[in-house]
């Protein structure tokens, strides 16, 4: 079995849960405020370990109190933290914002995970990897680098494309596997809806994946829809972290060399347990307990 390589951010997650979102102007009383470890990259690489994968993460934090426990939710996690780079800088956060219905928004301050550097240690990791795993809360010139180099290797390529943004044609052409949501894959493509957006991308990306949030997903290759997932009908409590989640565990069968169709199906057992427990990389499932799940 392959080795996972994510290269991403590391973000301390600060969540403000509250009733309802408040109009401009308002201030409202929160229920409840707590910590914990975040970042798409973080949040993927233990969604990954967690589902069985062997991974190492590439990424940066402060000299702050949040970098340090970022480290240790890693280590404990199992992942290979040799590249974590700790710089002269404030670690990133992201201040979340859960509404009672289990709906987020999420304002990043990216801090250490600006670094631009990929050096040759990095090189090294990636070059002895079978995925490569990436999202855009790096600077874009970093995972063009890196993709680039790891196609070269011949490892695949996996891209989040979140927080959206356009201007990345250069990242999407890089892509054997491009995982957006509904939202992101129409900006992307310019497309009205899911479906024309998955066809789009994917005349770019090998294979598309558009995640659709309680209706599952959309796979489209080479201009036309392949697959569609069906959704597990769940109660969401907090749907912060589902689709790293997603990412994680699909990565992690396809690491292990199953289908496609039984990675997708995995990835969806494992965000649907997700959005049932509150918090981002807290929340996301063992590799029992999606193939539980999946029986």
């Amino acid at each position: 079995m392959g080795r996972v390589v994510v290269l991403g951010s590391a973000n301390m997650d600060l969540v403000v849960r509250m009733p309802r979102r408040p109009e401009p102007g308002e201030t409202l009383t929160g229920t409840r405020f707590e910590t914990g470890a975040g970042g798409k990259g973080l949040n993927q690489a233990i969604a990954a370990v967690r589902a069985g994968a062997d991974v190492a993460f590439i990424g940066a934090v402060g000299t702050d109190s949040f970098g340090e426990r970022l480290r240790a939710r890693l280590v404990d996690d199992g992942v290979d933290d040799s590249r974590l780079q700790t710089l002269d800088a404030a670690t990133g956060i992201a201040q979340i914002s859960v509404t009672d219905d289990g709906e987020n928004t999420i304002v990043i301050v990216p801090g250490a995970n600006g670094h631009e550097g990929f050096d040759a240690a990095d090189r090294a990791l990636v070059e002895g990897a079978s995925h490569l795993v990436v999202q855009l809360e790096r600077p874009a010139t970093v995972l063009a680098e890196a993709m680039r180099f790891a196609r070269e290797q011949g490892v695949t390529t996996v891209l989040t494309p979140a927080p959206a943004r356009e201007g990345i044609d250069d990242l999407i052409d890089l892509s054997d596997i491009l995982v957006p949501n509904e939202g992101e894959a129409m900006l992307l493509s310019g497309a009205p809806d899911a479906e024309s957006a998955a066809i789009a991308l994917s005349r770019r990306a090998r294979t598309v994946v558009v995640t659709l949030g309680s209706r599952g997903a959309l796979v489209a290759e080479a201009g036309e829809i392949v697959r569609r997932v069906a959704p597990r009908p769940v109660e969401a409590i907090d749907t912060t972290g589902a689709g790293d989640t997603f990412v994680g565990v699909m990565v992690a069968w396809l690491v292990a060399e199953h289908p496609l169709a039984e990675a997708l199906d995995a990835a969806t057992a494992g965000a649907s347990i997700a959005v049932t427990r509150a918090g981002a990389a807290s929340s996301m499932p063992m590799r029992d307990e999606i193939i539980a799940a999946l029986a």
